[in-house]
């Protein structure tokens, strides 16, 4: 019994984090956030978010001053992995108006979106 009370806890949190993320991404201005692809600058030659800085995932926490002043900070990548370990990272160092805008088409949409 226990076992299943927690498993449903599980995928109310599991669910109630999607809904908020979902949430927090429908509340970003695209065209004003500090956008961060986290992905390595090979990647970023593929192709990227226009407006967008590369401060890849590895380099981080050496680079938290790039952040200092920002508004609200989008932090993207191929699958939306790494720019959660990124969003992990800019909250513990005490920014909190970090969201994880998932892979770098979605957050292209979004800012295409905007500028129509």
């Amino acid at each position: 019994m226990k076992t299943i009370v927690m498993m449903v806890a599980i995928v109310a949190a599991v669910f109630g984090m999607q809904s908020c993320a979902a949430q927090q991404q429908a509340d970003v201005d695209y065209k004003n956030a500090f956008l961060v692809d986290v992905r390595t600058p090979e990647e970023v030659a593929e192709g990227t978010v226009d407006g967008s800085v590369n401060i890849p995932l590895s380099e981080l926490e050496q680079r938290l001053a790039e952040f200092e002043g920002k508004g609200q900070i989008v932090v993207f990548c191929r699958s939306g992995s790494r720019s959660g370990q990124a969003k992990s990272i800019l909250e513990k160092n005490g920014h909190t108006n970090v969201v994880n805008g998932g892979t770098w088409e979605q957050v292209q949409a979004k800012v295409a979106a905007e500028k129509k």
